[in-house]
């Protein structure tokens, strides 16, 4: 077997950025039985491209672990011989990439106007947020936290109905390039504020008594890239001093636990945590942000995807916080309301022992800094189309959404402290 894997190693190390077609290319799915199979993932992964999924790293798998992770066209016959002789349990989730991602795209004639049932590109929703604050003028207003990277706007949306000393909860999305059904959902979101607002009573009295900020696009030159060169691209997109690999894990950039388990000291890494906490123009002006309204912020929502997890501290340590009973209630009920409306089931808990140990998450941070009501959600699916989630599942996935954090938001309201 070990003579295998060093062949396939050897035709590994081509550039791989000269042809970004995902033609050919598979996810797989495999769940290691024993240490040993673990140890051939990670072998797996040291002599070629591995791109994983879920865990985000291979540092991260376990033995009885789920673990998907995509592979090039041309090495994935070679890794399918391998997962065979290995005895190793596997499928194949998506036997070519290229016809899953033209897939997401529903329909096939592409207006540039806004729509909440397709993925919009970035010029798109910025031209939105702007529209959607001039239009409602008494509920939203648009302001500029920050700019990436490359120099672009973050804009945030602030909504509620003008009051004094309002409280606030801060709902982000697009942290990770390529999960695209997350900035959907803050644009949904946002939506149904303006649009229900007047009508639903549970909406009305929010936007009333609550200010909510919605980040909708986090990591705007990663989502960016994803729509002119690589959509699979996760970091964000700046330069790192001594290597050629670019960007930073937005999501281990934060001072909690920084850069301990499940991120990663490596320039080249998916989970790479940045030279410190915070070195990223996104993270610092989001960091910036919060701690300026720290005396208001009392809810942080951060949007992922995928795996149907809704997920609260810790996740770089497995101690509990303080508040554990008290956000696995709110957890179970927010995933109980989720699923009333199409059945999709969520795992709930403390993102440590719920999935992994991952340092450096906003979550965790945002809980540190006194923010009690701190919660990740991973949206659809489990794993059938990954990060490549149809615009068919857009409305389903943020109608159902929508409830649990409506179920959060009124929670709040009703425990502020």
């Amino acid at each position: 077997m070990w003579a295998l894997l060093v062949l396939i190693g050897a035709a590994s190390v081509s550039a791989h950025l000269q042809d970004l077609s995902f033609d050919g290319q598979k996810v797989f799915r495999v769940i290691p039985q024993n240490d040993e199979q673990v140890e051939i993932l990670n072998f797996l992964a040291s002599i070629m491209e591995v791109d994983f999924w879920q865990p985000d790293s291979v540092t991260l798998v376990r033995p009885k672990m789920q673990v998907d992770f995509r592979i090039e066209a041309e090495k994935s016959f070679d890794v399918e011989d391998l997962l065979k002789e290995s005895g190793m349990e596997y499928q194949v989730l998506i036997d070519n990439l290229q016809a899953a991602l033209d897939a997401q795209f529903d329909s096939k004639a592409r207006s540039a106007s806004h729509s909440y049932e397709k993925y919009n590109n970035w010029d798109t929703i910025a031209a939105w947020t702007a529209d959607i604050a001039a239009q409602n003028p008494d509920l939203v207003s648009r302001s500029v936290i920050g700019e990436t990277y490359e120099g672009r706007p973050m804009y945030l949306l602030k909504m509620g109905k003008s009051g004094s000393n309002k409280k606030a909860i801060f709902i982000d999305c697009g942290f990770h390039a390529r999960e695209w059904i997350s900035p959907a959902f803050c644009q949904w979101f946002v939506k149904e504020a303006v649009e229900t607002y007047g009508k639903d009573t549970v909406m009305t009295t929010l936007l009333d008594k609550l200010d909510f900020y919605v980040l909708p696009v986090v990591n705007i030159d990663g989502y960016i890239y994803t729509w002119t060169n690589d959509r699979m691209w996760r970091k964000t997109r700046s330069k790192n001093a001594g290597s050629v690999c670019l960007g930073t894990d937005p999501n281990r950039n934060f001072d909690a636990g920084w850069c301990t388990a499940g991120a990663s000291k490596l320039p080249c890494a998916s989970t790479y945590c940045g030279s410190a906490p915070e070195s990223e123009k996104e993270t610092k002006a989001l960091a910036d942000f919060i701690r300026e309204h720290l005396s208001t912020i009392k809810a942080y929502l951060t949007i992922h995807s995928y795996s149907q997890l809704l997920l609260f501290p810790y996740a770089y340590t497995y101690n509990l916080p303080p508040d554990y009973q008290e956000l696995n209630s709110i957890a179970r009920a927010a995933a109980k309301e989720l699923a009333s409306l199409h059945n999709t089931k969520y795992t709930y808990g403390p993102s440590a022992s719920t999935i992994y140990l991952a340092a450096g998450g906003s979550d965790d941070w945002a809980y540190d800094q006194g923010i009690k009501y701190s919660f990740t959600l991973e949206l659809r699916d489990t794993g059938r189309y990954g990060f490549l989630l149809p615009e068919s599942q857009i409305k389903p996935t943020c109608e159902e959404t929508l409830l649990a954090v409506k179920y959060i938001a009124n929670y709040v309201l009703e425990h502020l402290y």
